[in-house]
């Protein structure tokens, strides 16, 4: 099933999100407009919204869905803005980063008028408990981007600092896109949880397969060049594997970050010449796999199913 093959209902959803969307953004500072047009209404695959939409049609519908569904986008897309001046990324979404047209104070602010925005959908849903579960999650991002530099800077590799980085600066989101419709709706503790874990396990999955691509990818596949985390200094899944593999020869190529011809093509070799890349891919399947059983306490229906398929296409992606 691909991403296109949902119910009926969803793509109404989804078109009413992005009318939805230019209005809540909308600004009279002119700067702000364009940054907005740019990042915001430029599209993408809105996979944060589609939870929240198939989390809440899961439940038998819950009030202020697209509220909710506003609020996570909003916080994913400030934090794009935030994290391309940080990383000094030339693109987003196939586009000249945000800050690069319009400078860094101004990307910044604008980030910032997003969270504003945010924060005045959740004041109309009423929930406290929603609102106090949003803070957690930035809490959650924002720490996860600076132990990401941290790791990096000191050089402090493992299992465990990955993990709590794909679970702080993805799946915390992803978690709350989908609880927070249960939270919305008065969900049974037992269904609530469901898709809490399945939110987070479908984020680790997503954040897990993404990091995969970006070494082993095609430059034609990813629209950028293959190794972007290495040349950062960035801790992935399949990366760590060959510190631990080849201490030595990773070690070096991953001090000077990528820098020298053939680093990258390199690395995809020693992947494959060592099974790293099959040990990541089977990681991702069992993550999924774990994702699909946790949505099991969900009464049947077909909302439950295009959950499901969500999390399989992270595996489709990587062939």
């Amino acid at each position: 099933m691909s991403i296109k093959d949902f119910t009926p209902d969803l793509p109404a959803l989804l078109d009413a999100f992005e009318l939805r969307l230019r209005e809540v953004v909308r600004s009279e500072v002119e700067f702000v407009r364009f940054i907005e047009e740019d990042l915001v209404t430029a599209g993408g695959k809105r996979i944060r919204p589609r939870l929240v939409f198939l989390a809440s049609n899961a439940l038998g519908g819950v009030p202020y869905a697209m509220e909710l569904a506003l609020a996570v986008e909003l916080l994913h897309s400030a934090s794009l803005l935030h994290d391309d001046l940080v990383d000094d990324a030339e693109t987003r979404r196939g586009k000249e980063a945000a800050f690069r047209k319009y400078g860094n104070a101004v990307s910044v602010l604008s980030g910032d008028y997003l969270l504003s925005r945010l924060m005045a959908l959740l004041a109309q849903t009423g929930h406290m408990e929603l609102v106090a579960m949003f803070a957690e999650t930035a809490r959650q991002l924002s720490e996860a981007e600076v132990l990401q530099f941290q790791v990096a800077a000191l050089h402090d590799y493992s299992v465990d600092n990955y993990e709590r980085i794909i679970n702080g600066k993805t799946a915390s989101v992803m978690r709350v896109a989908c609880e927070g419709a249960a939270v919305l709706g008065h969900a049974p503790p037992a269904w609530r949880e469901a898709l809490a874990r399945f939110g987070t396990l479908y984020g680790q999955a997503f954040q897990m397969r993404d990091d995969y691509l970006d070494l082993m990818g095609t430059p034609e596949v990813l629209g950028k060049p293959s190794g972007g985390d290495v040349r950062e200094g960035k801790l992935t899944r399949i990366t760590l594997r060959l510190l631990e593999a080849y201490p030595e020869e990773v070690g070096a190529i991953f001090k000077r970050r990528g820098s020298q011809p053939g680093d990258i093509a390199r690395l995809q070799e020693l992947a494959l010449r060592s099974g790293a890349d099959l040990e990541v891919i089977q990681a991702i399947a069992a993550r999924v796999e774990q994702a699909i059983a946790a949505l099991r306490p969900l009464p049947h229906s077909t909302y439950r199913d295009e959950l499901e398929a969500l999390a399989r296409r992270e595996l489709v992606r990587i062939q």
